[in-house]
């Protein structure tokens, strides 16, 4: 199984699927089509069956069942796209056998050093294989660890039908990370009551809740008027935006909240005098909480309409998705399989909430309930990526474990 998953996991990053939140088309980036296209032929040569891809990249395929209990059809997912805040293109994996605990030299050149002094957890790695960056592009584990270990689970339960298992679909899908990756994604032809998004970091994740989300996009429109001459007359836009970013808590930031706690986040801000464009993402668990966020922000709009002038502002309030909890506590069962297949692997569950986006949070909401997996990797991302070899082989074992778990208790 090791040389298995480090062959397909390093010829999947190989392939440049850097996802782009400018293209409005569905993939978004070529290169998610040419690893969609490679997916569809290594499922059909695996064996799996009713392997399709549709006109937007969304790959499935179906491990038929081999047992006669009536067991419910459950699915596993991963997203193809990586990124977009660093290159992905040219990845080159370097492999690490028995990590020592020291210093890794990703580039030499460039002094791209991967240390335990700077991420303490590559203590928990000593012993195992990694893979690594060369300190150059992102590794894209976020999601192809994700598809190697579907992959490979797919195979191995293919390999040994002494498992028993009720019908397994999967699907490799695009554009996840420009929060796309659900909007076209066709759950009656997937036709799974449960499923589990494969796409977590380090060892042992098990996440069943996630924020409730809104994007807001501010246009600020000034008057640009000769400096010497301005008086009574300049309206400059860009001060306009900075008076409303500070009537934003300070503290209410992603650099300063965890845990449940929610934040507005500032993530771009380009303008001048004469226009300025604020880009904001919107954050919390709690419902309630998350609802008094938007208010909050249209009510400083709207006081600032009335300082400036009503045409001078203009909000764009859009919810992206909601806490996928309240979809899935009412099938609970879902997450304790999945805590009862680590456990038995003497893996102990890890359960938080997800502090991000997650394709099970739209799923969910479109009635196919879907926590989310560990996969091995971390610092997902950027440049000092990497995941462990053996977590990927563990994930590949909880994947098993659970389709063996819902056959067992089916009856």
């Amino acid at each position: 199984m090791k040389n298995e998953i480090i062959e397909r996991f390093t010829s999947y990053v190989k392939v440049d699927t850097q996802s782009n939140e400018e293209n409005p088309s569905c993939p978004s980036t070529p290169g998610q089509l040419t690893l969609a296209n490679a997916l569809v032929k290594e499922l059909q040569s695996i064996g799996m069956k009713e392997v399709t891809m549709d006109q937007n990249g969304y790959v499935m395929a179906t491990l038929p069942a081999n047992s006669n209990k009536d067991v419910p059809t459950i699915g596993f997912l991963a997203h193809v796209d990586t990124a977009t805040d660093f290159t992905g293109k040219d990845v080159k994996p370097q492999i690490v056998d028995n990590y020592d605990g020291k210093d890794l030299t990703l580039h030499e050149k460039l002094d791209v050093i991967l240390s335990p002094d700077d991420f303490p957890s590559l203590k928990n790695y000593i012993g195992h294989t990694l893979i690594t960056t060369d300190g150059t592009t992102l590794l894209g584990a976020d999601n192809k660890a994700g598809i190697a270990e579907i992959m490979t689970a797919m195979d191995y339960l293919i390999q040994h039908p002494e498992i028993k298992h009720g019908k397994i679909r999967v699907a490799f899908t695009p554009d996840e990370e420009i929060g796309r990756g659900p909007h076209k994604f066709d759950v009656d032809a997937f036709d799974a009551q449960f499923a589990y998004t494969v796409d977590g970091g380090p060892l042992g994740e098990l996440e069943y809740e996630s924020f409730n989300a809104a994007s807001a996009k501010i246009l600020i429109k000034g008057t640009n008027i000769h400096p010497g001459t301005a008086k009574g007359k300049m309206v400059n836009s860009a001060k306009i935006a900075m008076e409303f970013h500070n009537e934003l808590p300070a503290a209410e930031a992603p650099e300063y909240t965890e845990g449940y706690e929610g934040f507005y986040h500032l993530l771009s801000f380009h303008g001048d005098v004469e226009e300025t464009k604020l880009s904001y993402i919107i954050r919390d668990f709690d419902r309630q909480k998350f609802n008094e966020r938007k208010e909050y922000i249209t009510k400083v709009i709207e006081d600032l309409k009335e300082k400036y002038g009503q045409n001078r502002i203009q909000l764009e309030l859009h919810d992206q998705y909601f806490n996928m909890k309240e979809k899935i506590e009412p099938v609970k069962e879902i997450v304790d399989i999945a805590h009862e297949a680590m456990e038995k692997l003497d893996i102990k569950p890890q359960i938080s909430p997800i502090r991000g986006g997650t394709d099970g949070s739209q799923l969910s909401y479109m009635g196919l309930p879907t926590p989310n997996i560990f996969t091995g990797g971390e610092n997902f991302h950027g440049k000092y990526e990497f995941i462990s070899v053996d977590n990927m082989i563990l994930a590949t074992k909880v994947i098993v474990g659970i389709a063996s778990l819902f056959e067992e208790k089916a009856i």
